[in-house]
């Protein structure tokens, strides 16, 4: 069984940054992990996935302002989000996949989910 605890959501004005951080307790050797975001009346999207070796991928719109990261040591992974935009309002939650050390793009593979932390971004 594995627990994600998302921190370092906040209020922020356009053009700040924030740094999430997504604390895993339990087995996450091996899985694929990622960052997803849902705002208000939307779907929830993908933000940014990582593999277990650290290759990354990254949705259109945050492509050079944001940064998935993992600590393997901490079992810890990160999303430094630079140049915020009030469109990157969103709850931003993470999860681990258990179907291998891949990137994985569709939100049905993955298997354990974080609580989600706000990030609001003022104009």
């Amino acid at each position: 069984q594995v627990q994600l605890v998302e921190s370092g959501g906040g209020l922020v004005q356009a053009g700040g940054s924030l740094r999430l951080s997504c604390a895993a307790s339990g087995r996450t050797f091996g899985y694929g992990m990622g960052w997803f975001r849902q705002a208000p009346g939307k779907e929830r999207e993908l933000v940014a996935a990582i593999s277990w070796i650290s290759n990354t991928y990254y949705t259109d719109s945050v492509k050079g302002r944001f940064t998935i990261s993992r600590h393997i040591a901490k079992n810890t992974m990160y999303l430094q989000m630079n140049s915020l935009k009030p469109e990157d309002t969103a709850v931003y939650y993470c999860a681990a996949s258990t179907r291998g050390p891949t990137m994985k793009m569709n939100l049905d593979d993955y298997d354990y989910w974080g609580q989600g932390t706000q990030v609001t971004v003022s104009s």
